[in-house]
């Protein structure tokens, strides 16, 4: 099985128990049968924590991070290189600049993206993606 990385729509989706989180919590735990080290872009991973503390609180946001860490994610930085990587995603699609960086991480990890985000449909010609 290849590698694959979680959006913060996905992994939002499965803190918050949100309809398909199911789906998300399947995907992890094949993930740690295969001994798959899932995947979290720095970025996206900066996107969960701002929105939990945003919508639930200090204390929620100390939970997902614990979770985090818990489901064993590798989380990806955001070198110089990744920058201008995902710089020039976002000027050829009309896709968020955090989501930007998880396509770019994406690309250069041939890793599957886990999303339920519709604006992945605009680059699913260029990167495998499991839908939730």
């Amino acid at each position: 099985m290849s590698l694959r990385i979680y959006d913060s729509f996905a992994l939002l989706k499965l803190f918050q128990k949100e309809s398909g989180y199911q789906k998300v919590g399947r995907l992890l735990a094949q993930d740690r049968r295969e001994d798959n080290h899932p995947l979290l872009q720095i970025i996206n991973f900066g996107e969960i924590i701002y929105r939990t503390k945003k919508d639930f609180g200090d204390a929620a946001k100390l939970r997902v991070i614990r979770s985090v860490v818990q489901l064993g994610f590798q989380i990806i930085s955001a070198p110089d290189t990744l920058v201008y990587e995902a710089a020039e995603l976002k000027g050829s699609y009309a896709i968020s600049y955090a989501d930007a960086f998880l396509l770019a991480t994406a690309i250069r990890e041939a890793a599957t993206i886990v999303t339920g985000d519709p604006e992945f449909e605009k680059v699913k010609s260029i990167c495998a993606i499991e839908w939730v």
